[in-house]
């Protein structure tokens, strides 16, 4: 062999060998998953359980050798659950290169960043409800929980069918997920027969709300329903009962939180709130599994039904990663938007066109002594 002839030979070899390492180092190359939520603020309770459920689900699948082959890494940003933060975090996560992300809680994050995600052709899967997250033609948007208008079909049929309540005073804060809930839950119970006799205001993290409550004392209500979040909802429950109101306290999804007994202390028993069913109350076996497992992580209970929805939201993402055998959102999204029937920890349901979740039951819980939950409506 002359020198001419093993400089080709080691050149070849040397192409090869590099050919081989670059595949090499692209199959190792990781998928990035991003989590936005409130990690720190108001609703930090709500935030890390949405954390340590992705947490969980990554490490689960890492352990079984990845996504398709390659190490997932989960990318957190804290929203704080506030809009401006939350167009940061969008930012972020896009140039920190995920695919995906998971989250967030509030639906004024949501909206904040959704543009962002969806300029960028990254999934994003959150628990927002607000009915216009699913009404800007954004595909990347995929929706976790149920939207408003469906949960308040569902809470005017408990008021003004099953409780029969004559009077019902409804408060809001200024959120866009509260005041869109609210709106239309005022609406379902005109549509339903029922009355409204007063909607007021809120201004959340007040921590007193004695004034707004003395004036709806005045107007005698049966029921009080708040459409806000946990953090007020506790507190408000609290001072009805200090102000000697004998209505009912009905709370909109966003109550649903161990915190909320914790504040409300022992005025939470008795109230009513109505959501997705809690994680206790779940029938499936695979979430029953995941509720084991997260304990056993965490050595908690999940802060609320929306560690399960999120997790949902990551399990449809693995799946059809896996039946389309890629890893980019461009062929994910159509697939994740043509799931039939998709078989969640939080029961069965399918992504429409729009993004919008649809087959969920909803149930209206009473808050025992313990803080726990007793379904009371449906009945069977």
């Amino acid at each position: 062999m002359n020198r001419f002839t093993k400089i080709a030979v080691i050149s070849a070899f040397s192409l090869t060998a590099g050919a081989v390492a670059s595949g090499a180092q692209a199959a190792e190359k990781p998928v990035k998953i991003g989590v936005q939520a409130p990690i720190t603020g108001d609703y930090a309770a709500e935030g890390q359980g949405i954390q340590n459920g992705v947490k969980l689900l990554i490490d689960q699948q890492n352990a079984k050798g990845g996504l398709l082959g390659h190490k997932i890494e989960m990318v957190v940003c804290d929203d704080e659950g506030k809009p401006a933060t939350a167009a940061i975090c969008g930012r972020k996560l896009v140039n920190d290169g995920v695919i995906a992300v998971i989250g967030t809680y509030t639906s004024g994050a949501a909206l904040a960043a959704a543009p962002i995600y969806s300029a960028a052709k990254v999934i994003q899967t959150s628990d927002g409800t607000s009915d216009e997250l699913t009404q800007k033609g954004w595909k990347t948007f995929f929706r976790n929980a149920p939207p408003n208008s469906a949960e308040a079909v569902f809470t005017a049929q408990y008021l003004v069918k099953a409780k029969k309540y004559k009077r019902v005073v409804v408060l809001t804060d200024h959120s866009s997920y509260a005041t869109g809930l609210a709106d239309s839950v005022v609406k379902e119970i005109k549509a339903a027969g029922g009355n409204v006799v007063a909607k007021d205001f809120i201004t959340a993290g007040t921590q007193d709300y004695s004034a707004v409550l003395t004036k709806i004392k005045a107007e005698n209500p049966d029921a009080v329903y708040f459409s806000g979040y946990y953090t007020d909802g506790g507190l408000i429950r609290a001072q009805m009962v200090q102000l000697g109101m004998k209505s009912a306290f009905v709370g909109g999804d966003a109550n649903q939180n161990e915190a909320f007994a914790k504040i409300a202390g022992p005025a939470a028993q008795g109230t009513i709130i109505i959501n997705i069913p809690s994680p206790d109350n779940l029938p499936y076996p695979e979430a029953k599994e995941f509720l084991a497992q997260y304990v056993k992580a965490y050595g908690s209970q999940p802060p609320s039904i929306y560690t399960f929805t999120n997790a949902d939201g990551l399990r449809a993402i693995f799946q059809v990663a896996e039946e389309t055998k890629s890893i980019e959102p461009a062929k994910l999204i159509p697939h994740l938007h043509n799931m039939k029937g998709y078989k969640g920890l939080t029961g069965s349901f399918t992504w429409d066109a729009k993004g919008e979740r649809v087959g969920s039951p909803f149930t209206a819980f009473e808050v025992e002594a313990d803080g726990s939950y007793k379904t009371v409506y449906p009945t069977n």
